[in-house]
């Protein structure tokens, strides 16, 4: 076997010893890709497909902030708000530390999203969002097809805040999933791989927390984690009107991964490849009215941007 250099060792051992933060000045033509000679970074197409995502992000930015931190981006980064309306009903959740910690790095990472997204295709005003007890409460009665007493609370504590996520960061996942194959621009794939996969990690911690309590009650309801969690899959998928899109926790074993397991951790199609969603989908489930043209649920008033407000100018 060939023995290293003493140059070599050398090398190995300063990076292995330099900090974290010295390596981001780190820069070489092998460590990015070489963009494609005939492609724009960003293709005027893409524009509004991008610009479309700032609505979940903004969505997830307020839920997150507010429940980890109790106040939302017109404290944290209000250049980002672009005169938006601010939320109706978010506050702070009673969460335990763990939870508090890794929602509070939700918060920050929706934040940044939102900033690179604007910088990249343009701003729009914050959309208006009903991320109240009231709504939440509404929308799992419609799920679960039965009124809960006492009505659902998302803030109440860590287990119904981590249902209430269980809302989100996945409509983020499939609408990425779904936008990306439409993309032309070599810069524009980049930013949305780059935004999927950390929606889709926010998601796989949601979703790993709950399976672990996947048989646990959820308090005063008698009905069970993954219960709730089937509950508004079957719902989202109703609203989406396009099939399967979206898995609880617990599926039949001819929906689990190779036909091999009930046990769901990710929600994922026949060959364990993320589901996607179109935009049209999308609005259908967040204005929980399952209809892009009709405006409810998260958003009341509509989606801002080219493409949701495109939905609603022809209602």
């Amino acid at each position: 076997m060939a023995v290293p250099s003493f140059f070599l060792l050398i090398s190995i051992l300063s990076a292995l010893l330099m900090p974290l933060s010295g390596l981001q000045n780190v820069s070489s033509s092998t460590c990015m890709p070489a963009p494609p000679a005939d492609r724009l970074p960003v293709y005027p197409s893409d524009l509004p497909r991008i610009q479309f995502a700032l609505n979940l992000e903004h969505l997830e930015a307020a839920f997150f902030c507010y429940g980890a931190l109790g106040h939302g981006l017109d404290v944290l980064a209000p250049e980002l708000v672009m005169g938006g309306p601010p939320s109706i009903g978010a506050m702070k959740a009673n969460l335990n530390p763990l939870v508090e910690d890794i929602i509070e790095q939700f918060c920050y990472q929706e934040i940044a999203h939102i900033r690179v997204i604007t910088e990249t295709v343009g701003p729009f005003p914050r959309p208006l969002m009903d991320l109240s007890v009231k709504n939440f409460a509404h929308i799992t009665n419609v799920a679960l097809g039965r009124e809960l007493n006492p009505p659902f609370d998302p803030y109440a504590n860590t287990v119904n805040f981590l249902i209430a996520t269980y809302w989100l960061p996945y409509m983020g996942l499939t609408a990425y999933v779904g936008t990306d194959p439409n993309l032309l621009g070599y810069w524009s794939h980049r930013l949305v791989s780059g935004l999927l996969g950390v929606e889709a990690g926010q998601d796989a911690i949601d979703r790993g927390l709950l399976y672990q309590m996947k048989e646990e009650k959820v308090e005063p309801y008698n009905i069970t984690v993954a219960e709730f969690t089937n509950h508004i899959s079957i719902l989202r998928n109703c609203l989406g009107g396009c099939g399967i899109k979206d898995e609880g926790l617990i599926v039949p074993l001819e929906l689990g991964s190779e036909n091999k397991t009930c046990g769901n951790i990710l929600s994922a199609d026949v060959n364990s490849l993320s589901y996607a969603r179109t935009a049209a989908e999308t609005l259908r489930v967040i204005y929980s009215t399952g209809d892009e043209h009709v405006p409810g649920g998260f958003l009341p008033k509509g989606g801002n941007g080219e493409i949701a407000r495109s939905y609603l100018h022809h209602h």
